[in-house]
């Protein structure tokens, strides 16, 4: 757009040519943030709240004096739109785009750097003028993985979240392929939704979730309905499913430093026999919640008397082993060798660690540190013939492994052989300077 906002001006003069050319993007309409697109986008969608915005951008003073661009440091800029990251005519103005626009904003103090300004680049008080150009957007990642992604469509109140072990009322809506499947009102508790047949990514996404929050809920097989499908709902194995999901209203349980020893000892017998209950239906990650909720609640507990110290240890330690096994039926091993370490640390010679230590040192091709935790396990317990097969099952495996390392480093060998040889025959004479054939 080439007006006399390039030339020197005033903010009166400034909210006038924008106002004219332009719209108010602010949502009291206060023309704190007006927009006058350069360049039109792609039809279609416009990031929403907590999305990762990639854009390019370049920052005026009404006086035409540049004092940042993402262009001249030949990198765009990518932040989380409407989570406070930025200067808030950004987090206003990013919403209002399409992919591919270009526009312009001017942004008075209020929402811009304020009255203070910045330091040595912009004056207190100071309307500025931003181009921006909107590369991509992509939903907020609430896990590592890419299993859970968030789209909010409308922002919640306050700054409190759901814990672990909250009641919550929400509302659902679910589909896969475009076609709706669920849709209801429900509670539950928090860690404990497959209880009411609410999927293990919608369960995760509550403690990220606000009261009144209305989001968008794209999960991957492994925190929808995995490899077993959902008959109930005609799903086949492996689908991705989409959740629109409604916080309404929730109570958050009491964290672990709110309830003295008793009341913890007391809550978690109720908590194990919850995680059992999941692993032997094959919900292994509904089961990791119930056991590292009681690693939360008395790893760090000491107790008063023998009695009580030896009944927090066997809780801790039969928790941390069956973490294990489910890791291990997740194929987490890392998480299996750490867990049975744990136990180790409390009863250097328990079996059970030590052997499903060995199974994760196994599956990891560490042949030679598993059979080092099957033998002790023999020497624990010399008639346990699963630990000596598993010895043997090592035994072959070095063996197999040594093999196959004979057999590369042959091949390399009879390479380089080949290579040489190559070389050999075409080296060139010292005194005739021809190829000797």
């Amino acid at each position: 757009m080439t007006t006399d906002q390039d030339l020197p001006m005033d903010a009166q003069s400034a909210t006038a040519v924008f106002a004219a050319k332009g719209i108010d993007v602010t949502p009291n309409k206060d023309q704190g943030v007006i927009k006058v697109v350069k360049h039109p986008g792609l039809d279609g969608e416009r990031p929403m709240i907590g999305d990762r915005v990639t854009v390019h951008y370049s920052g005026k003073l009404l006086s035409g004096k540049k004092f940042d661009c993402s262009r001249d440091r030949k990198e765009p800029f990518c932040f989380n739109v409407g989570k406070g990251q930025v200067l808030r005519a950004w987090d206003i103005g990013v919403l209002s785009m399409q992919k591919g626009e270009v526009c312009t904003f001017l942004c008075k103090p209020d929402y811009a750097y304020g009255p203070a300004g910045n330091p040595n680049k912009i004056p207190p008080s100071s309307t500025v003028i931003f181009e921006m150009e909107l590369l991509k957007f992509e939903g907020e990642m609430l896990t590592d993985d890419g299993g859970i992604v968030r789209r909010i469509k409308v922002k919640g109140d306050g700054y409190s979240n759901p814990n672990d072990g909250a009641s919550v009322d929400v509302h659902l809506e679910g589909s896969c392929g475009g076609r709706l499947f669920d849709s209801r009102d429900v509670s539950f508790i928090v860690g404990e939704g497959e209880d009411k047949g609410v999927p293990l990514g919608v369960d995760r996404a509550m403690d990220k979730m606000q009261k009144g929050e209305c989001c968008i809920l794209y999960l991957k097989p492994k925190y929808g309905f995995g490899s077993e499908g959902k008959a109930e709902y005609k799903i086949g194995p492996d689908k991705d499913v989409v959740y629109e999901v409604t916080l309404k209203d929730f109570q958050r349980a009491k964290e672990s430093w709110e309830m003295d020893l008793n009341e913890k000892l007391d809550l978690v017998v109720g908590v194990k026999h919850k995680g059992n209950q999941y692993f032997k239906a094959g919900r292994y990650y509904q089961a990791l919640v119930q056991y590292q909720r009681i690693i939360c609640w008395l790893e760090m507990e000491c107790g008063t008397g023998r009695e009580q110290q030896k009944r927090i240890q066997d809780f801790v330690l039969t928790a941390h082993l069956n973490l294990a096994l489910c890791f291990l039926r997740i194929k987490e091993f890392s998480q299996v060798v750490e867990n049975c370490n744990k136990v180790i640390e409390l009863d250097e010679n328990n079996e059970k660690a030590l052997y499903r230590r060995g199974e994760a040192r196994l599956l990891r091709n560490e042949f030679s540190l598993a059979m080092e935790d099957f033998q002790q396990v023999l020497q624990v317990n010399p008639s346990n013939r699963a630990a000596r097969a598993q010895i043997s099952n090592c035994q072959n495996k070095i063996k197999e492994h040594h093999e196959q390392d004979k057999k590369t480093y042959a091949n390399m060998f009879q390479k380089f052989a080949e290579r040489d040889a190559k070389v050999c025959k075409c080296t060139i004479h010292p005194t005739t300077n021809l190829n000797v054939l």
